[in-house]
């Protein structure tokens, strides 16, 4: 067949919902070869033209509401079953398509194209209703939410992924200058000992105000402007893993025995661990020690579950992060009331992880292979 041949066919379906056809539906592409009143090869009767087609379209429905048609689609001709429906356009001549028997939705907008449309739009149908292009039906399973959250996490109340966002300078545009800065970041923090896991980065959309303020004679008045700019996130996992430690004081201790400080980056790490304390008994001094020896840093992500994460950099391009003094006032607090405290750290690849009665330890591991 000539490709600027014209046949009748298929040229769209009414049905927006393209996830939902299939094959027994008349599709945009399909060449419409012949009608017929049952599926038997003599019943059908061809459509050389759409007046043609029409016409017989108009005598079966008189008589029956559904149709077969025989259509060409790709290198076969396959049979499908269709309802004959009128077409309301207000002339005197009455004109006919089909729907799919399926659905009433499905219907169909027949037209004279050439061979060449009609191959056009057979290759789109079929990538809509092929299982290698569009996949398997989807289906909802039920999940256990609260007992997978408790489980198969370090502490229920973490994301485990964290995330720092860097706003841009105030005389910055674009987004390759914070972007720089938080590979800078990043590299310096890994650097300098702390172990991160480059996630993802990606462009985020921050509104801001300002607040101007008008005099005149007449009235004084406060105007708020909302500005809107790009910053970047940067998100990093928190080492191989997490490692949660209970720290239990001991009657007449008055001290965990740890001292912190906080990083250039803005993380919180242990300084020093005492002899005979809680944080020695929970396996701390053993970690810090081993840190100290590969020169790494032993990093808290996390203290009572609430994160020590920096968060964020300003338009100053100072790190919010973490105050020392609040840190220290919660462990303190927790003294005070002779109760256990629980932390996470950063755990290196050749991390050894401590198990004592004192500590439940569960890490969350990257995968090791694909």
């Amino acid at each position: 067949m000539p490709p600027s041949q014209k046949v009748v066919c298929v040229k769209q379906v009414k049905q927006e919902t393209a996830e939902e056809w299939d094959e027994t539906m008349p599709l945009p592409g399909d060449i419409i070869e012949g009608v017929g009143e049952d599926s038997a090869d003599e019943s059908f009767v061809s459509a050389k033209a759409r007046a043609d087609l029409n016409s017989h379209l108009g005598r079966i429905h008189r008589v029956a509401g559904e149709v077969w048609l025989k259509v060409r689609r790709g290198e076969g001709t396959i049979k499908l079953r269709v309802c004959v429906v009128p077409i309301v356009n207000g002339k005197l001549q009455k004109k006919f398509t089909v729907r799919a028997a399926s659905d009433e939705r499905h219907v169909a907008v027949l037209a004279e194209m050439t061979f060449q449309e009609c191959f056009d739009l057979q290759e789109m149908s079929r990538r809509v209703v092929n299982l290698d292009f569009k996949g398997f039906h989807r289906k909802g399973i039920k999940y256990d939410w609260k007992q997978k959250v408790g489980s198969c996490l370090p502490d229920r109340r973490s994301t485990v992924v964290s995330s720092i966002l860097f706003m841009p300078l105030s005389r910055e545009r674009g987004m390759e200058a914070p972007t720089v800065r938080a590979m800078a970041w990043f590299s310096a923090a890994i650097s300098s000992g702390i172990p991160l896991v480059f996630t993802n980065i990606q462009t985020e959309q921050i509104i801001t105000s300002e607040t101007s303020h008008t005099t005149s004679r007449l009235q004084c008045t406060n105007m708020t402007t909302l500005n809107v700019v790009q910053g970047i996130r940067l998100w990093f996992l928190p080492g191989l893993a997490e490692v949660p430690i209970e720290l239990f004081p001991q009657p007449g201790e008055f001290r965990f025995g740890m001292d912190i400080k906080r990083t250039e980056e803005g993380f919180i790490c242990v300084n020093s661990v005492t002899q005979g304390t809680a944080a020695e008994r929970a396996g701390l001094g053993q970690l810090f020690h081993q840190a100290n020896r590969t020169r790494h840093l032993l990093v808290i992500s996390r203290l009572k579950g609430k994160s020590l994460m920096p968060s964020t950099v300003d338009s100053d391009g100072l790190i919010q992060c973490c105050d020392n003094a609040d840190i220290r006032r919660e462990l303190i607090f927790a003294m005070e009331k002779a109760d256990g405290i629980q932390l996470h750290l950063m755990s290196w690849p050749n991390d050894t992880v401590v198990s004592s009665p004192a500590s439940a330890v569960a890490a969350l591991r990257l995968p090791e292979s694909y």
